[in-house]
């Protein structure tokens, strides 16, 4: 009986670290799945580009966000670049940090419409990559990409007249006001300022 017990633990415990292992590895094989397919409006990476070239334009504007907590300023060099088809392309965004200390931040993408994202091939670019930037530093960020030709072929995106590529600038370090509470104190009595 004892034996039996040992089996059904040990399986049990198996199982559990089975599905504790998948969802540690969920999100990067997702955001691997998106990249290598487009999903989702995420561009794929390549290594190079070795797509013919055609004569047929697009518009791609770009878009440059920060989320609350990072004190940057982040926008591209220009609004948009017109590309032909298949032809490899070199923008620049710039970010500065107009705050008064040290932060890191780091950037996730994507590409609208979503229909758009299995033709959007990134080759070189900062996103998914730790940015450090000291008071007042300014840096410049390539971006090197090209629009698969292919995207001609698919009904969807045939007669598409304008690709948005955005990136989103994420805080990596606690805010100020978390960093400097004291362990130990409830949230809701910090700062509280007497109230309540």
């Amino acid at each position: 009986m004892a034996g039996r017990h040992r089996r059904v633990a040990l399986i049990l415990s198996m199982v559990v670290a089975s599905m504790v292992g998948a969802a540690y590895a969920a999100v990067p094989l997702y955001r691997i799945f998106c990249q290598a397919t487009g999903y989702g409006g995420t561009p794929k990476i390549a290594a190079g580009n070795d797509a013919r070239i055609l004569d047929r334009t697009i518009e791609v504007r770009l878009d440059a966000n920060v989320a609350p907590g990072l004190s940057w300023r982040f926008e591209p060099k220009q609004n948009s670049v017109r590309v032909r088809l298949g032809e490899t392309v070199l923008i620049h965004y710039q970010a500065t940090n107009i705050g008064k200390t040290a932060v890191r931040g780091t950037a996730s993408y994507n590409v609208s419409p979503d229909a758009a994202g299995a033709y959007f091939n990134k080759i070189a670019c900062f996103c998914f990559t730790e940015q450090k930037l000291e008071p007042g530093e300014t840096v410049d960020m390539p971006v090197t990409f090209f629009v698969d030709p292919a995207m001609v072929d698919d009904r969807d995106t045939a007669r598409l007249p304008v690709i948005t590529l955005s990136y989103t600038f994420h805080p990596m370090d606690k805010p100020a006001a978390d960093a400097a509470a004291s362990p130990g104190v409830p949230r809701e009595l910090k700062g509280s300022g007497g109230q309540g």
